[in-house]
């Protein structure tokens, strides 16, 4: 199950990084980690906000 989390995550990172740095770039893979952290961070922070306004 954690294996399809991270594939998914780093699909969302790759492909936001693929708009900014070219695939055979020798960064990729680093542009797309960095990328793909933000996006996790992002849902995080929208499953506190969403939590945090149902409690009240």
């Amino acid at each position: 199950m954690i294996n399809i989390a991270v594939r998914v995550l780093l699909a969302l990172g790759g492909s936001i990084a693929a708009l900014f740095v070219a695939r055979d770039s020798p960064n990729f893979g680093v542009v797309q980690g960095m990328l793909s952290t933000v996006v996790l961070v992002c849902f995080v922070l929208l499953v506190v906000l969403w939590r945090w306004r149902r409690k009240e």
